[in-house]
């Protein structure tokens, strides 16, 4: 049994090595960091965007960055928003499905326990420009 052990441990360094040859260069553009943001909006769109937050209450179920208090722990914090791939576990992370998802939750996602938000369309849609533009500061 040693012998087969012994077989697939220089079984295994020759495959680490290969692929380091092979594909090293591959895994290394890989770990490149995104370019700032992939959505831009406007200053005063996510100014707006923050009031809304503050007006709807969101910090206190959320921590948020650029509000102080309340700081809740109920949902996830939103701080690196823009850098999650989906919106509560199913929803591709887009400003359209974002701005959706925070106007009301409980048809944008079946299930969702985060309940519908006193927002307009424009609003929400303000929310989603505040909370992808969080990385950007």
């Amino acid at each position: 049994m040693s012998a087969q052990v012994e077989f697939w441990h220089i079984d295994a360094k020759w495959a680490l090595w290969l692929a380091a040859l092979t594909g090293g260069t591959l895994a290394l553009g890989a770990c490149e960091q995104p370019p700032q943001s992939r959505y831009t909006f406007s200053a005063a769109q996510e100014q707006r965007g923050l009031t809304a937050i503050t007006a709807a209450g969101c910090g206190a179920c959320h921590v948020i960055p650029g509000i102080a208090w309340p700081q809740g722990r109920m949902g996830p914090s939103l701080q690196g928003f823009d850098d999650i791939g989906l919106i509560a576990g199913a929803l591709p992370n887009s400003p359209e499905n974002l701005a959706a998802f925070v106007r009301n939750a409980p048809q944008a996602k079946r299930g969702s326990t985060m309940p519908s938000m006193p927002l307009t369309q424009e609003e929400s849609r303000d929310v989603a420009a505040y909370l992808y533009g969080i990385d950007d500061e």
